[in-house]
């Protein structure tokens, strides 16, 4: 009885040798897993900036590398909104620029950046288009003389430069500054500020007497034109209503802001 005992104490040692095979395989797993993780560490290694995006009067948070491109942050901005980055106009401190960099540009963490723009089906109801609009007074103005030998216009530029008139640089193209633009006069005569406020999406026009808070979705065009003998310069014109009597004039706008102003106020939209 005793030698048949004998195979039977020999089975559980079979056992824990396939218990010890199934502990080994466990540890592999676990150690595979690890190395996978580490694979996510690059992420960790990239500086990462914190930002408030604001469109449609709704707030999202967005954390990106610094050194992505503005084409990049509207990419993002399309996954939080569902806004189409074509549709999007991007402003920090004026029109943020698709090619360079949010290091570049001097984005920190906690900045606000406004977003405009409409969804494609909002831009589909719409029978004018700003550009054509705009395109279609500019073609007839084109048939006018120079707006600045018009009467209306020359009562103003006879007074001559203001006291306090802003540098300006011709030929030059600048970002909006972040200060308001100021030592202009409007039609009046009287002296005028521009102040663009990206995060409401309002023109705020300025005079001793009031300010006036214009939502830029509002304005129908931008006309400028540079005034003779002082090219680096224009008179430029906001049209707040439908026709042309409704422009507010401003004189004396330093030319290397021209193109920011208009590229702000009217965007630069593709249409499909």
């Amino acid at each position: 009885m005793e030698t048949e005992a004998k195979p039977k104490e020999a089975e559980p040692l079979v056992e824990d040798a396939e218990a010890t095979s199934h502990t080994d395989a466990g540890d592999t797993t676990t150690q595979d897993s690890s190395i996978s993780n580490g694979d996510d560490a690059d992420d960790d290694d990239k500086e990462m900036v914190d930002l408030k995006i604001i469109w449609n009067k709704n707030k999202y948070d967005l954390k990106i590398p610094v050194d992505s491109t503005g084409a990049k942050l509207k990419e993002s901005i399309h996954s939080l909104t569902g806004l189409p980055p074509a549709m999007q106009k991007v402003m920090y401190k004026g029109l943020l620029p698709e090619d360079k960099t949010l290091r570049e540009i001097k984005i920190t963490n906690g900045a606000k950046i406004m977003v405009v723009g409409s969804t494609i089906n909002d831009v589909l109801a719409v029978n004018t288009p700003k550009e054509v609009i705009q395109q279609e007074v500019k073609a007839e103005e084109n048939k006018k003389e120079p707006l600045c030998r018009q009467k209306q216009h020359r009562k103003v530029l006879d007074k001559g430069k203001p006291d306090d008139i802003m540098p300006a640089i011709k030929g030059t193209k600048e970002r909006l500054p972040t200060v308001p633009l100021s030592g202009m006069f409007n039609k009046s005569g009287g002296k005028v500020r521009l102040t663009f406020k990206l995060e409401q999406d309002q023109l705020w026009i300025g005079t001793k007497e009031r300010t006036e808070k214009v939502p830029m979705g509002s304005i129908k065009n931008v006309v400028s034109e540079p005034i003779e003998d002082h090219e680096d310069y224009h008179m430029m014109a906001f049209q707040l209503g439908p026709t042309e009597a409704s422009q507010y004039w401003v004189y004396w706008v330093p030319a290397q802001f021209v193109d920011a102003i208009k590229d702000t106020v009217l965007g630069k939209w593709q249409y499909f």
